[in-house]
């Protein structure tokens, strides 16, 4: 994992998760790393268990310089279209960081600038630099707990094991219930063929 994209010290990393899902929020972190942290364990947070994500996120939040997360929930999702969202979402991670900001390392290929700040968009960020891997657990770690916080209000859902991606048993659900205040109703929750009176 390489520490920088840039010559400059305070470097920040941002990612968000849940793009791809049907219900819940996307939601975005940034991390500022100092220069000589290390980890061997940090990776992209998809290639890591939820065990692992879990252990991680204390000791990115106790030994970051600062981070921030964001979540942006279905209403502004739908309003706005989920790209936009995601782009908030790390503008708003990014306002939370209490050091001056001098580069951004975006996982991906579409950013928007925020405050003038040079950025620099990277394709498997997450897998390359640890700032946007430590971006990455934060985003996880964040949506999944708030994912199981909710399924207790609409268990039928299984968002706990599910997060809200378009599993099967999701689409079931979905089917056989109807729609939530939870899902993002500009998404396709049903194949064509199964439509949904919303």
């Amino acid at each position: 994992m390489l520490k920088s994209y840039s010559h400059y010290k305070f470097e920040a990393g941002t990612d968000e998760a849940g793009r791809g899902c049907l219900a819940g929020p996307v939601t975005a972190a940034a991390v500022i790393l100092p220069s000589e942290f290390d980890n061997e364990i940090i990776n992209d947070s998809k290639q890591l268990t939820e065990i692992k994500r879990n252990l991680l996120r204390p000791i990115i939040e106790s030994e970051a310089l600062c981070f921030g997360v964001s979540h942006i929930f279905p209403s502004e999702i739908d309003e706005i279209n989920i790209l936009n969202a995601s782009i908030l979402g790390m503008h708003r991670a990014l306002e939370q960081l209490t050091t001056n900001i001098e580069h951004i390392i975006v996982d991906g290929n579409k950013f928007k600038p925020y405050c003038e700040i040079p950025h620099q968009c990277i394709i498997k960020g997450d897998s390359k630099y640890l700032s946007i891997a430590a971006a990455s657990i934060l985003a996880k770690t964040y949506r999944d707990a708030y994912m199981e916080q909710i399924h207790e209000e609409f268990p039928m859902y299984n968002w706990k094991k599910n997060k809200g991606y378009p599993t099967k048993e999701h689409r079931e659900a979905i089917k056989k219930y109807g729609a939530t205040k939870y899902h993002r109703k500009s998404f396709r929750l049903l194949p064509e063929q199964l439509r949904l009176e919303l």
